[in-house]
């Protein structure tokens, strides 16, 4: 079992590190700029008080028309702890703070690569949405 709540500064280290041990990329000042006041950003810790996972999004206003929604920029969680519904708990109470806030929709963008990802989102019910993402290269 695991609690949710909101992150704090003092969780930032165990973010960071738990992000750069999935991702292979240390990126501090991201996880920093992550706890503005626009944004919702969630852990989960064990009942040992240790870092479980963490989601991070906000509210916001589509370019291009489209109606405000919530956003999921980002979702880890601690291999150690995978299928016993962390992650399913920490967007479960995101998309709550989501709905809190008028909005009816969450979205996010996906590596079609990303197998684990597109899995862990389609279990939450979530499909193709209406946007189509573009691409270019800068040289």
């Amino acid at each position: 079992m695991v609690a949710i709540r909101p992150a704090q500064a003092s969780d930032l280290p165990a973010i960071s590190a738990l992000d750069a041990r999935l991702t292979g990329v240390r990126k501090p000042r991201y996880w920093k700029d992550m706890l503005g006041p626009e944004r919702d950003f969630l852990v989960a810790e064990t009942d040992k008080g240790a870092l479980a996972g963490f989601i991070a999004g906000e509210v916001r206003a589509w370019e291009f028309g489209q109606p405000a929604a919530g956003w999921v920029f980002a979702i880890q969680v601690d291999p150690k702890t995978r299928l016993k519904g962390v992650g399913s708990a920490l967007f479960a109470a995101l998309a709550v703070r989501f709905k809190a806030q008028g909005v009816t929709r969450v979205r996010t963008l996906v590596d079609r690569k990303d197998h684990l990802i597109l899995s862990f989102f389609r279990a939450q019910g979530m499909v193709a949405g209406p946007s189509l993402q573009l691409d270019k290269e800068l040289p």
